[in-house]
């Protein structure tokens, strides 16, 4: 049995955060490491675009599923910053589809080829980010720093989104730090003991 973050006892509860912490991690991960082949390589590569649309397709599902494990807790901020982030990511999983069938250079190709769509998707992932890590750190049901680690990590992938490879992956680190430590702690949850 596990407590759920609107503190009601579930079977369910287990599975689903066994489901969010691995998603979290995983597709993080996969996310993270496609940011850091690009920084190897320079530019896109087929390969480097594939692991992106896998790492950021998942990040709705994950991060819905973050907020349904602090569900009850986590307020209407965290809901709302929830979907936004998560549509955020859904547009830009679609500029990833754009980058492989348009054969798309670089980083600087694809922002010129979506315009002010990719500064308006940006805005709304900073206000969801900045909503949803301040609904964790209410919530109390995931470590309060993975909150502001995400709060931190948002603003600082905007102010980095004009520069070099090196330091829009350094920026992209922090909020993936969150994330990992998000999924980490939906998963120890399962292992902690809940007092009786």
């Amino acid at each position: 049995m596990h407590i759920d973050g609107d503190g009601t006892t579930t079977e369910a509860g287990t599975g689903l955060r066994i489901a969010v912490g691995v998603a979290a991690i995983g597709f993080t991960a996969i996310y993270f490491v496609s940011d850091l082949i690009e920084v190897g390589q320079g530019d896109f590569s087929t390969f480097r675009l594939v692991l992106t649309y896998i790492g950021e397709a998942g990040i709705p599902f994950f991060l819905l599923g973050l907020y349904a494990v602090q569900r009850g807790r986590i307020g209407v901020v965290g809901f709302f910053g929830a979907l936004a982030y998560a549509y955020a990511y859904v547009f830009f999983t679609s500029t990833v589809v754009y980058a492989l069938i348009a054969r798309t250079r670089n980083w600087a190709a694809l922002t010129e080829a979506f315009g002010v769509w990719m500064t308006i998707h940006g805005a709304i992932l900073v206000l969801g980010g900045l909503c949803f890590g301040w609904g964790v750190m209410r919530a109390q049901v995931l470590p309060r720093w993975t909150g502001a680690c995400l709060m931190i990590g948002v603003v600082l992938v905007a102010a980095a989104s004009g520069q070099s490879n090196i330091v829009r992956t350094a920026a992209a680190a922090v909020p993936a730090l969150a994330f990992t430590g998000m999924g980490v702690a939906a998963l120890r949850a399962l292992v902690t003991p809940t007092p009786g």
